[in-house]
């Protein structure tokens, strides 16, 4: 079973959410922290890095001395990664999706690829817990090609995994909530909260991923989740408390599985009724 660990905005717990269920399981688990602009589970989990993979990716260089200047790499672009300015090639490298149509185009083969440095994945282990995160380079855009290089590291059917997204409903988010078994939407009891969720409701329903919510930061609040959820027909199903001592071992790198084991060991189980796995 794959369990994408999402939410519709950052600041949730999303990431405390999904680092205690994956300790609180008593069995093989694999866990990939697909935040890869900004990882932070590896300050919960404390794996011990193994292994390092960098990803590349191929970017169009000109050679100038075969343009001639017609403007078809720019009319095959469908990302504004290349203009033409009085027949000079104007690559922007930020905005390049790696698709390889301008090097396919150009009737003079003036443009080759070179490949660029796009970031890293690692991968070590912690207890019963295999671990994945991937590292974006600083200054690279487009994270996505990172999300879907840890994607590749899941066996089918082998072992269940974790997927920890980044928050929102881009593209990245996207990539790693499409083809997993269900989402547990992470979110707090507040209209800002509520937005985010319906936001990521909607990217689920389009991507036909079965769905559950968790409130966390509950207690002040509640129903206007609770309505919501009950007007979508979508399950509830659990709610973290609003209590100092979470936010206070939260912010040394502790998590709830300790203390609080059997309530998520309850939440995988729930999870698993509503993906119908025996």
């Amino acid at each position: 079973m794959i369990v994408a660990v999402t939410s519709g905005k950052g600041g949730t717990g999303k990431t405390l959410i999904s680092t205690s269920l994956a300790l609180s399981l008593e069995k093989p688990v694999l866990f990939i922290d697909a935040d890869v602009e900004e990882p932070n589970a590896f300050l919960f989990l404390k794996p011990k890095i193994e292994k390092r993979e960098f990803i590349y990716l191929p970017k169009p260089i000109v050679d100038d001395t075969k343009c001639k200047g017609c403007g078809k790499c720019a009319e095959v672009c469908q990302y504004n990664a290349i203009a033409v300015v009085k027949g000079q090639v104007l690559i922007f490298h930020e905005l390049c999706h790696s698709c390889g149509a301008c090097s396919i185009a150009c009737p003079y083969q003036a443009i080759f690829e070179v490949d660029v440095e796009k970031g890293i994945i690692e991968s070590g282990t912690v207890e019963n817990i295999k671990f994945w995160q991937g590292k974006l380079t600083v200054g690279e855009s487009s994270p996505t090609p990172l999300v879907k290089a840890l994607k590749k590291k899941i066996p089918k059917d082998e072992i269940d995994t974790i997927i920890d997204t980044s928050p929102g409903t881009s593209c990245p988010v996207v990539e790693a909530v499409h083809g997993a078994d269900f989402a547990l939407l992470v979110t707090e009891p507040t209209p800002f909260g509520l937005h985010d969720l319906d936001l990521a409701v909607r990217m689920c329903d389009e991507l036909r991923v079965k769905k559950g919510v968790l409130i966390n930061r509950a207690g002040k609040g509640d129903e206007l989740i609770e309505e919501y959820c009950e007007k979508r027909d979508i399950p509830v199903l659990d709610k973290i408390p609003l209590k100092r001592e979470i936010a206070e071992s939260y912010s040394k790198g502790e998590t709830l599985a300790e203390e609080h084991k059997d309530k998520f060991q309850n939440l995988w189980e729930k999870i698993k009724k509503l993906v119908k796995i025996k």
